[in-house]
């Protein structure tokens, strides 16, 4: 019985992991709710009124959730300076209480500084978000100069619970971090094999639903991948370490992306553009009858997928005897032709493309995991160990002789003008907020900050005032109900206010508007704790949002406005650039050229085409009345997306060059990449207007035009092959692109009629 329960446990738990990436979301909640539950218990046994609860509770909470930095060290000096801002913000809140002008024009300068401190980084950001919020708390409670000295040691009490927490009960390391992060991103791996499986299996009336699971694992698997990259250079002993870790996860998620590709081409009866693994709602490939559900064939092949996903999650230590190692061999012999039924060349590509899988999961495996036993490898099997160990040598090498020429000044970006935004708004806020409550004006100043955070555009911030209203309503709603229930009953209010709060934080990522409800809903809870809760306050609470949503709005339009077009635009520009710096460099590397660090050019533009969806958001919100907009909108991403993928596959196969035995440097493919270069280029300027005349150019298939090109040479190999089908899966990505951005595509007269279908 305890063997047949362990796998559920386990199944389950890697379910959970898969959906918290690094388990950021639950350590996040436990170290805010461990840290409230601490500060209230030290105030319970020193005898603190319930104001000082519920000031501890709101300071440890911000005292946690302010700091971001990932070294220990750092987290301890950003909360000690933390300290002295929020004895001095509760200082001055108490002080200024009985001053209303003078009140509100340091609350103005406050807000102001604490945005404009976000140029410094993550301990900037930290230190004006804790000044403003326990500012806040000083107007919540009703600070005066005599309670001053109780609530200033309940600070203090709350910032050492903080530490206490975030250091010893729940410590977080990068180096702990980043292995739960490897193993989220092996988990997503091994679902989006399982979605890749139904795809296969999936009949008629089933394969619409099945190609969305794909897309939806693939981005998932995306996910993991950026977010571990963002923390391999502090959960690493070293730069090589780094560097090899980055190449195994960027092999494996290229490999299972292709793989997908590849088995929705076997089951189509036409070749199925790339685009349709990144648009939703894209129309489903017509099926063929080249895999059925009674055919030996899809038969071996689900086994074979079924064999990679337990490659993928069995741990080392159960790699006992021979039968993973034979299934490993059998996979990874494909690479080699070996066994390959006799099938379409359609279905044989998939067959090849789960070898390739196979390889990069064995290279994910001796990277996480460390040497192996190699006793059972068949001759595939070593040379794709050969080939791995080559390849970590030479990223060993390269990162020995690599400069840091990092940029460090890149974080300090001008901050001003949604500081003087931020400030207007709030001063609108507590204008129109003095009208509707002498009292409670202060929660439309919070809200006109709120919807400020992490926006950059009017249309963000539009979107983020109505799901902040959205929750709040709904937050009410369920506020008013629980403060009826609870009554006077202290500690089961703040134990809700426990389970709210860790709601809130692990919700926060995922649904804005979830996690304005539950912040309504604890705030209606700390309001009977404080003796004045009532319905009207609750209803004053949805008045005040509103307002404060709209002040926000209202800077952002009015005071150095950055509308949504404009600055999509300049996103939009971004990754065109650096779609063409990894596109031309993998061409150059692919032709001969010397190597370069080409992944750190694709995560780029991979962290440039996430910025540019977020700033999407309000063209393709559900809310807009431009239907016609918000389907271009979401085609152009799509678009975008297909032709990164390729792009990040033609770097992975650039990398390859300098050990692989498979892979030769071909010069002909330089001018098969000239094209995609100049369009690329035109694109640019249309975006940044800096040309309207610019023309895009079509013409023959770069097969053919690398065939012609230089006729004494052999035809190209396999390889080549798939480096030439990306690079004309990008050209026809980038014509693609041209048509909605009004760019003119022109056919020179000189070139064959034959010209690739967008």
């Amino acid at each position: 019985m305890r063997t047949a329960t362990r796998p559920g446990r386990t199944r389950i738990w890697d379910r959970f992991a898969a959906s918290d990436p690094g388990l950021l979301r639950l350590m996040a909640g436990l170290r805010t709710v461990g840290a409230i539950a601490l500060t209230l218990a030290v105030l319970a046994l020193l005898g603190a009124g319930k104001t000082q609860l519920v000031a501890g509770s709101i300071s440890a909470m911000a005292a946690t959730f302010a700091i971001k930095e990932k070294q220990q060290r750092k987290q301890a000096v950003t909360l000690a300076l933390g300290l002295v801002v929020a004895l001095a913000a509760m200082s001055l809140g108490a002080l200024l209480s009985t001053h209303v002008v003078a009140g509100d024009l340091f609350f103005l300068a406050l807000i102001f500084a604490a945005v404009y401190s976000r140029r410094f980084g993550d301990r900037g950001t930290a230190l004006g978000l804790i000044g403003f919020q326990v500012y806040f708390v000083s107007l919540f409670v009703g600070a005066g100069v005599s309670g001053l000295p109780g609530l200033c040691g309940t600070l203090v009490v709350a910032f050492v619970c903080s530490a206490l927490v975030r250091f010893v009960v729940v410590p977080e390391t990068p180096e702990r971090v980043l292995r739960r992060l490897r193993a989220a991103f092996r988990a997503r791996l091994a679902q989006l094999v399982s979605a890749q499986i139904e795809l296969l299996d999936a009949g008629p009336d089933r394969v619409e639903k099945a190609l969305e699971e794909v897309r939806r694992h693939t981005a998932r698997l995306h996910e993991s991948a950026m977010m571990i990259q963002g923390r391999l250079a502090e959960g690493t002993s070293d730069s090589a370490t780094a560097a090899l870790v980055q190449r195994r996860i960027a092999d494996a998620e290229i490999a299972a992306e292709r793989l997908g590709v590849l088995i929705l081409t076997a089951r189509s009866a036409e070749r199925p553009d790339t685009l349709t693994l990144h648009l939703p709602n894209a129309p489903v490939p017509a099926a063929s009858d080249r895999l059925t559900a009674q055919d030996g064939t899809t038969a071996t092949l689900r086994r074979d997928l079924e064999a990679l996903r337990l490659l993928v999650l069995r741990p080392v230590a159960e790699d006992r005897g021979t039968g993973v190692a034979h299934v490993r061999n059998r996979l990874l012999g494909y690479r080699d032709e070996e066994n390959l039924p006799r099938a379409s060349a359609a279905v044989q590509d998939v067959f090849r493309g789960i070898g390739e899988t196979g390889r990069s999961v064995l290279g994910l495996r001796l990277a996480l995991d460390g040497p192996q036993d190699e006793s059972d490898d068949t001759p595939s099997t070593a040379r794709s160990r050969e080939e791995l160990d080559a390849e970590d040598v030479a990223i060993a090498r390269a990162e020995e002789d690599k400069e840091d020429t990092h940029d460090r000044t890149g974080w300090k970006r001008p901050t001003t003008r949604t500081a003087v935004q931020v400030s207007v708004g709030s001063a609108l806020a507590i204008i129109g907020g003095e009208f509707l409550s002498s009292q409670r004006w202060y929660w439309a100043v919070l809200t006109c900050w709120v919807v400020f955070l992490n926006t950059a555009s009017t249309g963000e911030i539009l979107v983020k005032g109505y799901r902040r209203l959205l929750g709040t309503v709904l937050g009410v709603v369920a506020g008013a109900l629980l403060a009826s229930l609870v009554g006077s009953h202290t500690w089961t209010a703040f134990a809700l206010v426990l389970v709210f709060i860790f709601a809130m934080f692990f919700t926060a990522p995922l649904s804005y508007a979830l996690m304005s409800f539950f912040v309504t809903a604890m705030l209606g809870l700390l309001y009977t704790l404080l003796h004045t809760y009532s319905t009207g306050v609750l209803v004053l609470r949805i008045e005040e949002t509103a307002l404060g949503a709209t002040c926000g709005v209202i800077a952002a339009a009015l005071v150095l406005p950055v509308n949504t077009d404009r600055r999509t635009d300049e996103l939009l520009a971004t990754v065109l650039k650096r779609l063409g710096e990894v596109t031309g460099a993998a061409v150059d590397q692919l032709s001969g050229g010397p190597a370069i660090e080409l992944l750190d050019k694709a995560r780029d533009l991979d962290t440039a085409l996430d910025d540019l969806r977020s700033s999407t958001q309000p063209l393709t919100h559900p809310i807009t009345p431009l239907r016609a907009r918000r389907e271009t909108v979401r085609y152009l991403v799509a678009l975008l997306e297909t032709c990164a993928y390729h792009a990040r596959s033609l770097a992975a196969t650039a990398e390859l060059l300098p050990y692989s035995k498979t892979v030769a440097a071909d010069p002909r493919l330089k001018g098969a990449g000239r094209r995609i270069a100049h369009n690329i280029d035109v694109l640019v300027a249309r975006v940044e207007d800096d040309d309207t005349e610019g023309v895009a150019e079509t013409g023959p298939s770069l097969a053919s035009m690398l065939e012609t090109h230089r006729p004494g040479l052999p035809r190209h190999d396999r390889v080549t092959d798939r480096v030439l089908r990306h690079l004309q899966r990008l050209d026809e990505g980038v014509i693609g692109l041209a048509r909605p951005l009004g760019v003119p595509v022109s056919t020179p007269a000189n070139t064959a009629s034959r010209g690739p279908a967008a």
